[in-house]
């Protein structure tokens, strides 16, 4: 029997997850950030950001679970949280770890069979992956002023090689600031400008051009990279279509 519970999320990939599985009566509170599915988070409370969490907000929701994430949200932020509520930090740097985490959120919320399906067909999907053998050097741009990079130990480093790619920055940790200087010695073939967090967009292919005049610059969906909830569902597909774009 499916208990009642009073859900925040605190993370928007895990937001849609908790859609996906059905909770749509029990996610009382969510950021701003969380975006999908649009249809049902437009009238949700909203309980701050994910870096700055509103908590008399929380606090008059009367939550009986909070989802965060070890890199979304402020350590500060979720150690205050924890002393009054229960709160499942996740931390997701692998596929592995996105399943993993998919079927753990799916105990905690009265949701396992439901977690579990959705993990194995993700799996399965993810699995037929690359399609291409020889990956293509890319340099994986998040943000302008300064310029930062996908390093490793990050989803998006997971991910790219599913995409047909290898990181040229996989030497760096996490998410490095980079000079114009870097990427053209880090000589990528391609040059993927992520839709978030910064919103790159057409305006920005022929600044990178003059930094990078060898590589192909080419506009990504950064959801499909860094969401590693239920949206890597939607990856396999995007992905087989970029791989026909590159060719």
């Amino acid at each position: 029997m499916k208990t009642s519970q009073r859900i925040i999320s605190l993370v928007p990939s895990l937001t849609e997850l908790l859609f996906d599985l059905g909770l749509d009566e029990e996610i009382v509170g969510l950021t701003r950030f969380c975006i999908h599915p649009a249809d049902k988070v437009k009238n949700r409370p909203i309980v701050g950001g994910t870096k700055q969490v509103d908590f008399e907000k929380i606090a008059a929701l009367a939550p009986t679970l909070i989802l965060a994430n070890k890199e979304e949200n402020t350590k500060v932020d979720v150690e205050q949280l924890a002393q009054t509520y229960p709160v499942l930090v996740t931390d997701v740097v692998t596929v592995d770890d996105a399943l993993s985490m998919i079927r753990t959120v799916g105990q905690h919320v009265d949701r396992p069979e439901e977690a579990d399906t959705l993990a194995n067909q993700i799996g399965a999907s993810l699995a037929s992956l690359p399609l291409t053998p020889t990956p293509l050097r890319a340099a994986y741009l998040i943000w302008r002023k300064p310029w930062m990079v996908a390093g490793s130990e990050t989803f998006i480093h997971a991910m790219l090689p599913l995409a047909g790619f290898s990181n040229v920055f996989a030497d760096r940790p996490r998410y490095p600031v980079v000079t114009p200087d870097d990427l053209q010695q880090a000589a990528p073939e391609v040059v993927l400008l992520s839709s978030e967090p910064y919103p790159f967009g057409p305006k920005h292919i022929d600044e990178l051009r003059a930094i990078c005049p060898q590589a192909r610059i080419e506009l990504v969906d950064g959801e499909l990279f860094s969401w590693y909830g239920s949206r890597i569902a939607h990856s396999a597909d995007y992905f087989r279509t970029l791989c026909k774009r590159m060719a």
